[in-house]
């Protein structure tokens, strides 16, 4: 990206500082936006888009710390570097801790400057790249295993993606080969669970005498050859299930506690 539609805001009490900084970005092709103070660069944060923030630690007011605070809820991945003098070493680290990119100690190397503002809206640019593909990726992969461009099967996107915000728990019904479990697979990439494992379970393979035992567990004594306590093996990892089975297999209700 060309610099020079890189925005960074630089926030210091001190008009010197502040003009100096104005001056040395600007000659390095970026836009620059100055703030006197916490509060005045709050509220540019919140209406303008920026690609940097460069700000004094100690400043009256709302504090270097504080507006990154408040500019992280603005801007997660916003990159901060804070300034602290000679000796504060510590507030800058602690800063760094909370989600600041770098710090410079005053008086700071102009070329250290130049270096590390290269360094943080580099990554700045691939953060945002990488955004942009994970957004495309779920974009193209929504329905991408299904193949149908019916109005039935649109009327079935639109409920999947309607059902899946919900923590309702779902049953997929239809004949074998339908596609159950690919629809599952979709409620699963739609819903807030997404990030989570996705198991499939065929019911259907397991005899119905030990179905209840290993989705459920037992305790011992429970059924023949339960000499042991036996804890529910699938609990930790069903967050979305598929499966066929009898409809002779008696129903349970499962919420598994991950």
């Amino acid at each position: 990206m060309d610099p020079s539609h890189e925005r960074i805001l630089v926030v210091d009490d001190e008009a010197k500082l502040r003009g100096l900084f104005e001056r040395i970005l600007h000659n390095e092709g970026y836009e620059v936006r100055c703030a006197s103070s916490g509060d005045e660069a709050l509220k540019l944060l919140e209406t303008q888009w920026f690609d940097l923030v460069v700000t004094d630690l100690k400043m009256p007011g709302m504090d270097g710390m504080e507006l990154l605070a408040k500019g992280k809820l603005v801007s997660p991945t916003l990159p901060f570097i804070v300034l602290t003098a000679f000796g504060k070493g510590r507030s800058a680290v602690a800063a760094v801790k909370e989600g600041a990119y770098d710090y410079l100690v005053k008086p700071f190397d102009i070329e250290e400057l130049k270096l590390v503002i290269k360094k943080a809206l580099e990554l700045h640019r691939l953060t945002r790249e990488v955004e942009r593909l994970r957004s495309q990726l779920e974009l193209n992969f929504a329905f991408q295993p299904i193949i149908g461009q019916s109005k039935a099967m649109r009327a079935i996107f639109r409920v999947v993606r309607m059902v899946a915000k919900s923590n309702a728990t779902i049953l997929i019904q239809g004949e074998s080969g339908t596609g159950k479990e690919l629809i599952a697979k979709a409620l699963h990439h739609h819903s807030q669970r997404r990030n989570h494992p996705f198991v499939a379970v065929n019911c259907a393979s397991l005899p119905e005498t030990l179905l209840e035992s290993e989705l459920f567990g037992h305790v011992r004594g429970a059924l023949t050859g339960a000499i042991h306590n036996k804890k529910a093996s699938l609990r930790k990892l069903m967050k979305e299930r598929s499966c066929s089975m009898r409809l002779a297999t008696p129903a349970r209700p499962f919420s598994p506690k991950c």
